[in-house]
């Protein structure tokens, strides 16, 4: 769809939730399209111009723009929203950004309905906000609806995620999206197990919200497509409950052994995973930002990659530093995915 059904700006909160608004298609207009990626940005024409509508002071709808002469496979990607997340708008930008042909930023009432469905995606995306005002936990209430509620066609969502996932695509999960998957056991995935809790996020030792960047370590031995190629990357972190918990000491061992931590907060100054605060801003044993599962197909992190888009995000860009973008990280899932 291409139009959105929006409240007013001056109706009451509770009615605001109550609004239905049919999925939008979110296009890079042609004079930012990706300065990392010129290949293809130069390979490519967009058919029509970018056109925007605006729906209220803070939503804007995109036309779909349809790329040419391509010869790899297509990448659609879909962004979920809706009950609390906030980012998708930045999330649909980055991976736009990165090279995705079509990005659906979707809302999860339009998944249970069937007016969308997950086999036409390839990457799915769980943005972050803060998903029913993190009521009972982050995310744990709406990990409650992947995991219990079923589409108009009365097959269980987690059959729907199952099958993307079989069949070859990505998930990524940014900071409250990273706790859904967390919470609904898609993360870590040991032994192979999908939707079965095996760890969680708490609270942050320094018993309070932490908005700062912070530099990120990648794990080479990880089977993660999202890390590869990268060493240090940094990106601002913005979360309360960002500290990864296990049930003990053997799980945490495993997740290191078996290369399931993705990404770890570093030290600027060594590169090194660390528990010093603030470099590690949430305390979390071995410094873990990100989690992976067994496949390297689903990546969740704390920090916030969609916030790094481009160089003059950085807050050291007025001082000549130049550092590589979260964008990064959305375009190795967007090319391993061709």
């Amino acid at each position: 769809g291409e139009t959105a059904l929006m409240a007013s700006s001056s109706c009451c909160p509770w009615r605001w939730g109550m609004v239905r608004r049919r999925h939008f298609r979110y296009k890079v207009p042609p004079s930012i399209l990706p300065v990392q990626n010129n290949s293809f940005a130069g390979d490519c024409s967009i058919d029509e111009k970018p056109d925007s509508t605006v729906l209220s002071a803070t939503t804007t709808v995109f036309k779909a723009g349809i790329f040419k002469g391509a010869p790899m496979a297509k990448v659609n990607a879909i962004v979920i929203t809706g009950y609390g997340t906030n980012s998708h708008v930045e999330t649909a930008h980055a991976v736009r950004l990165a090279g995705a042909d079509r990005v659906d930023i979707v809302h999860f009432a339009d998944i249970v309905s069937g007016d969308v469905k997950l086999v036409d995606y390839r990457f799915l995306l769980f943005p972050g906000g803060f998903l029913d005002g993190d009521d009972l936990g982050a995310a744990h209430a709406a990990a409650q609806r992947w995991l219990y509620l079923t589409d108009n066609e009365k097959v269980p969502l987690l059959d729907r995620l199952n099958a993307l996932l079989d069949a070859g695509g990505r998930i990524m999960g940014i900071c409250n999206g990273y706790q859904l998957l967390v919470k609904l056991g898609i993360l870590p995935a040991l032994d192979g197990k999908r939707f079965t809790r095996q760890v969680s996020l708490g609270h942050n030792l320094s018993a309070r919200y932490e908005d700062r960047w912070v530099t990120l370590k990648a794990n080479k031995e990880s089977p993660c497509i999202f890390t590869r190629g990268i060493d240090q990357i940094a990106m601002p972190v913005r979360h309360g409950e960002g500290r990864l918990v296990t049930p003990d000491a053997e799980t945490l061992g495993r997740l290191e052994k078996e290369g399931l931590i993705a990404l770890s907060y570093a030290d600027p100054a060594t590169g090194e995973p660390t528990m010093e605060y603030p470099f590690n801003p949430n305390g979390s044993p071995l410094g873990i930002a990100g989690l992976t599962d067994p496949t390297g197909h689903v990546l969740g992190l704390m920090p916030h990659p969609e916030a790094f888009n481009d160089p003059t995000n950085d807050p050291l860009y007025a001082r000549g530093v130049r550092r590589l973008t979260g964008t990064a990280l959305f375009r190795n899932a967007v090319e391993f995915l061709r």
